[in-house]
């Protein structure tokens, strides 16, 4: 239970990200909004949510990786104790 505690710490961590860097766009276009044309903003908000798609894609392969490692040295701290004895 004690390896799901950081992949839970680091969704937590990524959602608070996500929430403001929302809210700062989301101020910039307000401030802005009446300078540039909407379509303007459609095409960044599209380009910012592919970056979002692509960062959650790596996010989730990052964590994939530490999970392996950490099962693999699971199984070696295991392998080490049989030879011990």
């Amino acid at each position: 239970s004690t390896a799901n505690a950081p992949e839970d710490d680091a969704s937590n961590r990524y959602s608070r990200t996500e929430r403001t860097t929302y809210s700062r766009y989301s101020r910039d276009a307000n401030s802005s909004g009446s300078s540039l044309p909407s379509n303007t903003l459609e095409k960044r908000i599209e380009e910012l949510e592919r970056e979002l798609a692509k960062e959650r894609q790596e996010i989730a392969r990052l964590m994939k990786m530490v999970q392996d490692k950490e099962e693999l040295i699971g199984k070696l701290k295991e392998e080490i104790d049989l030879l011990n004895r």
